[in-house]
């Protein structure tokens, strides 16, 4: 039950990951107290009926989790004077009908126009760069300085990238830190080197994947696996990449992409992991110090280590299981894993109130501001709230991220640092699935049912076929 309760809690956050890597399927589901419309299913053609609810005094809030409208209600707890009644749409689901209804209320307009609009990593660049940037206001036509705060919050270049159109404009940004680290286990690097420190365990293990394997063959030589299975390394290598998934309307594998190939034979090949696939019974297992051989390390953001691995640590006190025996530091390659980008519409007819409702999450790096309670954990809005990396920098650096399960470690050090090696430049809006196509295509290369050549003529033809996309 704990490891589905994992595994529950990051669907429902829907993080930049693959929409097929939870194996699970989940019915769109919409929380009719909180809506500013009523939706039905019509069971005979599965289709939608909408009525419209208007009131002119409401800002629309679309949202795929409920973290954001639960944002929002805080914010109007703070500012019992605010004018505006917020009326949240929110979906729990991985199957991404969300976007089908948001899409089908930008087109329509009216009374029900979704004034904020939330959207996750792995869309944002369809509703920043693509078909549907040119329904976001830019922030500054909100009257938002957004470029002396932008400096003055100190945001990773990757949450301006992901949210700039374009015409070079910011139209979004996201209040959540999601850049990776290398999460490790202290007890195995100081078996193996010595020490758990995490500015020696950073060149062990980088900067490059070089390193990284010379590292996993001396952990291999005292028994460890340095990562539980391709999976593990996979976001890092994706997000590193130099180059889209996609350029000049062509499928494009970039060196980087293509090398991933290599280096997960080589993990399996050379017995440098369980080779595990995520998000599976073994793959947790070895997060609790229970698979086939102790696994020093996984790549993910502070949220990966608050909401998937605090759930499968074997106990909740220090020195039993895993707890305790944790630490981070900066990735090999770096990258960033999933997030929360904010849209406001165009054509809202509350701008104005908007605008303060925005620079609240986003850009206010003061002990005011969303991020600063949030790092800290004063919000109370989650049950058990969490230190967490948020987008400020600045924010990180004057508040303390220290989790037991992390030795005590300040994780902000370490992801404030991590967010600046970031790229949020080689996204596109069929990543999702492009992915899933190619990680099937490794697995196949890796457990050697296909030579190289093969893995990659497959998996060209099938983009092709499925997504209607031109190779080379």
């Amino acid at each position: 039950m704990k490891r589905f309760a994992g595994l529950l809690i990051f669907c429902l956050l829907l993080m930049s990951m693959s929409l097929t890597a939870c194996d699970k399927e989940s019915d769109s589901t919409i929380y009719p107290s909180v809506s500013p419309t009523e939706v039905a299913k019509d069971e005979d053609n599965d289709e939608a009926t909408i009525t419209e609810t208007p009131n002119k005094n409401v800002i629309n809030v679309f949202s795929q989790t409920d973290e954001v409208p639960n944002m929002l209600n805080k914010y109007k707890e703070l500012n019992p004077d605010f004018p505006y009644e917020i009326k949240m749409v929110t979906f729990a689901t991985v199957d991404g009908d969300f976007h089908v209804f948001l899409d089908e209320f930008l087109k329509r307009g009216g009374e029900s126009i979704p004034d904020i609009y939330c959207v996750e990593s792995s869309r944002v660049p369809k509703y920043s760069k693509d078909s549907d940037s040119k329904y976001a206001i830019p922030y500054k036509e909100l009257g938002i300085d957004v470029d002396n705060l932008i400096i003055e919050a100190d945001i990773a270049q990757y949450v301006i990238d992901m949210g700039t159109n374009p015409e070079g404009e910011i139209v979004s940004l996201a209040h959540r830190g999601t850049g990776g680290a290398f999460i490790y286990r202290r007890s195995i690097a100081k078996n193996v080197w010595g020490t758990d420190d995490p500015e020696v365990i950073k060149d062990k293990i980088g900067p490059g994947w070089d390193k990284f394997f010379e590292a996993a063959d001396e952990l291999r030589d005292k028994g460890y696996g340095i990562v539980s299975g391709d999976g593990d390394i996979w976001h890092s290598i994706f997000n590193s990449a130099e180059k889209p998934w996609i350029v000049d309307g062509k499928l494009y594998i970039d060196p980087k992409r293509e090398a991933f190939l290599d280096y997960a034979k080589l993990l399996k090949d050379n017995g440098y992991s369980n080779n595990t696939k995520d998000w599976t019974e073994e793959w947790y297992a070895d997060m609790e110090g229970k698979g086939e051989k102790e696994i020093f390390g996984f790549f993910g953001p502070s949220w990966f280590i608050n909401y998937i691995m605090m759930s499968n640590y074997g106990s909740n006190k220090i020195g039993e299981g895993t707890y305790g025996d944790w630490a981070v530091c900066e990735p090999p390659e770096g990258f960033f894993w999933g997030g929360t980008w904010i849209y406001v519409n165009k054509d809202s007819r509350h701008k104005e109130a908007i605008a303060e409702i925005i620079k609240w999450l986003t850009l206010d790096s003061s002990e005011s501001g969303l991020q600063y309670k949030w790092a800290n954990g004063l919000l109370k809005i989650f049950g058990n709230d969490k230190f967490e990396a948020v987008a400020s920098g600045t924010v990180m650096n004057k508040s303390v991220g220290e989790l037991d399960f992390i030795g005590n470690q300040n994780i902000f050090d370490v992801f404030g640092k991590a967010a600046k090696l970031a790229n949020g430049n080689v996204l596109t809006q069929y990543d999702d699935f492009i992915n899933s196509l190619w990680r099937e295509q490794v697995r196949e290369y890796v457990e050697g049912n296909k030579t190289r050549d093969q893995a990659i003529e497959d998996f060209k033809e099938t983009v092709k076929d499925r997504l209607d996309i031109p190779i080379d």
